[in-house]
């Protein structure tokens, strides 16, 4: 879907080059990248952007400049994206422990269509770290639009059609929505809000927000000063200072406290940024320190415990020694890992072998329907043992076969159930589903229940959809370990990257919080604590009854075995909006209880706080709102409107439609693919394939012809001819074009313009 998309967008940068501006060169559209330039990548959004949805390519015009077209015969199908003219943007960013709210706002003119017709316009929205959509609003003239989420069970709607081009994720970091029915001419207004995590590493967090924007969305009038503005609200959660390391765009700081820090950006520019904006920074403390958070539920919470958050930080390189490890790699190589998905499993796995110290044990698992072992014992991780496996691995990391994840488990369990005095850990990689999974996470828990004091810990990763996400993420939970993904196969290497490390990297095991269960009605998530890794800070949530203590500790255990004590500072937070930084963990955990115990309480329970937080889960879906503004204008005669295929979404009494959108969850895996060893991003939806033939004469000739000057000097021409002499002149050019003459006119321009 990503290479028809930019495809598309390649197409509309084309056909804009219908559009007049005028005769000044300054304001002339940009001309399309070069062809060395050009992949699928290319032209997908490094920002917010919105694009008109062009099927009928008569249409394309200047609203504001009507000039004498080349006719265009035929539609494009699918149709052109052409992006729109940004005329205002704004950013604000507030972070909070290791996550953001986003929140973003801009006006986009359908500066590309006739003002008698209209269009449909796709938002396409790029995430950053582990994004998730919180909602989105749009003003155009006499309607409004608005997301909401409704429970998968609501059979009001859930009949109703969901079109894929409606709205989904064109990867699984950009969200696309579309909105119909745009007359050419006006103005979008749109605010979108998403929440992201922080990344951590050294003692520092960094925040990337998608911020580039092409030049083509530059409104092309001659030296007028167009205002961006982005403002960085930081809080901590901590009293510690906060000290700004690195920003892409110069800030100036407003505000500064224990804990807190305010920044803006505000400039008067010529051309819209092309770099994100990305800024770094650190809480200052030298050693592992932590604090707890409390808050009081709003009156609108369905769930009126009081909440909390306890934070540890792993403080900086020195605050804690890892632990020596035994480390078992079990990396799926069934058929569907075939290509990218095992070319990056190998990459990370060779890339963190080398990493390992020479006092470090380990051993490699590759499986399918069957188990192959690098050894059968614990190897340390000397230099020549290291060369060995990086050997194996090339000669047996072939895919093919089924999936069988039981047997290397125990497997794995065996290798590394004799450890004294290590850290016993066990990386699984899969892209596939299974019918035992329940089973195997049973199997699991009363192994891990009967080891010594610290029981292997299972770091588990999906890789795509046809995996069951929660099955993996129960597995971790139950182990104290932690689950990492790669929806997208070309994420697989960094991602795996990302997961290794925090695993090589832990300094803290066996956390307990002893004080939290004299408590009423306590819930934590995740209900056993993970290990602190020095690559992440910890964070748990949940909720309680009764008086929370006034002193806290946290205990743990030391690389060499022995206990550790922390102090952990208690505050009132007023200012954080605890249900949305916590709902996205807080869903996804009870989603994995809910599917591994099959309770329905816990379904409930999940849309009860995806409804309320604005977070899509496996039980809600989204929909789009329509509202009309006061009484809705009839429509004008000559106004194009775009086929609605089975559109079964009708007005209510107050004026309002409900779009609802494809279902957004991961969903719990899918056996059939897996048993039919169907590779990842194999189920990625498409775009709508031609219904139709293109008559390539018209269609390449635009194409090509709007690269060169003689299509403008043609446009320009036609604009200075009386009616007569224009009409005469586009029947005669659609009449070569019928004869296919307009594809030897375009080559033959082509040629001119390449000598």
């Amino acid at each position: 879907m990503a290479e028809e998309f930019g495809k598309s967008v390649e197409d509309g940068i084309k056909l804009s080059k219908r559009l007049y501006f005028g005769k000044d060169r300054a304001v002339a559209p940009p001309k399309p990248q070069m062809s060395m330039d050009k992949s699928s990548e290319t032209f997908l959004p490094r920002a917010p952007m919105v694009y008109a949805v062009i099927s009928d390519p008569g249409i394309v015009d200047n609203p504001d400049m009507t000039s004498y077209q080349p006719h265009v015969h035929g539609r494009c199908d699918p149709p052109a994206l052409i992006p729109l003219q940004m005329n205002r943007i704004e950013l604000e960013a507030d972070s909070y422990l290791d996550s953001v709210i986003v929140r973003f706002s801009g006006s986009w003119r359908v500066h590309c269509v006739m003002g008698s017709k209209s269009c449909d316009c796709r938002i396409a929205i790029p995430m950053g770290e582990q994004g998730s959509i919180l909602g989105v609003e749009v003003e155009v003239p006499r309607k409004s639009y608005s997301t909401e989420l409704i429970a998968m069970d609501d059979k009001r709607y859930m009949e109703k059609e969901c079109r894929p081009e409606s709205g989904g994720f064109l990867k699984p970091y950009i969200f696309i929505l579309t909105i119909p029915n745009v007359d050419g001419g006006s103005t979008l207004s749109i605010k979108v809000s998403w929440i992201q995590k922080l990344l951590y590493r050294n003692g520092e967090f960094s925040l990337i927000v998608p911020f580039s924007f092409p030049d083509y969305v530059t409104p092309p009038v001659k030296k007028l000063a167009k205002k961006e503005k982005i403002q960085l609200n930081i809080n901590s959660g901590t009293e510690t200072e906060i000290m700004c390391k690195a920003t892409s765009h110069p800030l100036k700081q407003l505000k500064r406290e224990a804990g807190k820090s305010g920044f803006l950006y505000e400039a008067d520019v010529l051309t819209w940024t092309d770099i994100d904006f990305a800024v770094s920074y650190s809480v200052s403390s030298s050693h592992i320190y932590g604090g707890v958070i409390l808050h009081s539920p709003s009156v609108h919470d369905v769930d009126q415990r009081e909440l909390f958050s306890l934070y540890l930080f792993p403080g900086g390189k020195s605050s804690g020694k890892a632990f020596r490890k035994e480390i078992v790699f079990l990396i799926d190589i069934s058929g569907s890992m075939e290509a990218k998905p095992l070319e990056g499993a190998k990459n990370a796995l060779i890339g963190t072998l080398t990493k390992l110290d020479a006092k470090d044990s380990f051993n490699i698992l590759a499986f399918n329907g069957e188990t192959y072992s690098f050894s059968s014992s614990m190897e340390l991780a000397t230099a020549e043992t290291v060369e060995r496996a990086v050997e194996w691995i090339n000669l047996k990391f072939i895919a093919g076969g089924g999936t069988n994840i039981l047997l290397p488990l125990n497997q794995a369990m065996e290798l590394v159930s004799n450890t004294h005095g290590s850290f016993p850990v066990i990386y699984l990689i899969t892209d596939g589903a299974v019918e035992n999974e329940r089973q195997i996470c049973d199997v699991m828990q009363s192994h891990l229940t009967s080891k010594g004091s610290i029981c292997p810990r299972i770091y588990t990763f999906g890789i795509g959809t046809y995996c069951n996400h929660y099955f993996l993420r129960m597995l971790a939970m139950i182990s104290r370990g932690q689950y990492g993904a790669a929806y997208d196969v070309d994420s697989v290497e960094p991602q795996m990257q990302k997961l290794f490390a925090k695993g090589l990297s832990t300094i803290l095991a066996n956390i307990t919080i002893d004080t939290l269960d004299d408590l009423d009605d306590v819930e934590v998530y995740p209900s056993r604590i993970p290990d602190l890794s020095s690559e992440s800070l910890l964070i748990i949530s949940g909720r309680y009854r009764g008086n929370f203590p006034e002193t806290l500790k946290a205990k743990a255990v030391l690389e060499d075995l022995s206990n550790f004590v922390v102090d952990l500072k208690i505050q009132n937070a007023k200012d954080m909006p605890f249900d949305k930084i916590f709902a996205k963990q807080q869903i996804d955990l009870l989603t994995a209880q809910a599917w591994f115990s099959e309770n329905k309480r816990l379904e409930d329970k999940v849309v009860e706080m995806s409804i309320q937080t604005g977070i899509v889960s496996e039980y809600t879906r989204l929909s789009l709102l329509e509202t009309q503004k006061g009484n809705q204008a009839t429509e004008s005669p000559g106004a194009h409107k775009l086929p609605q295929k089975n559109d079964s979404s009708k007005v209510d009494s107050q004026g309002q439609r409900r779009i609802m959108l494809q279902n957004f969850g991961v969903g719990f895996g899918n056996l059939k693919a897996t048993a039919e060893n169907i590779r990842p991003g194999v189920e990625e939806p498409k775009l709508p394939e031609a219904a139709e033939l293109i008559i390539k004469a018209a269609s390449n000739c635009c194409g090509r012809l709007c690269d060169r000057c003689c299509c403008m000097c043609c446009i320009q021409c036609f604009s200075k001819m009386n009616n007569q002499c224009a009409i005469a002149l586009t029947q005669l050019w659609t009449a070569l074009a019928c004869f296919g003459c307009v594809e030897c006119c375009s080559q033959l321009c082509c040629c001119c313009g390449n000598e």
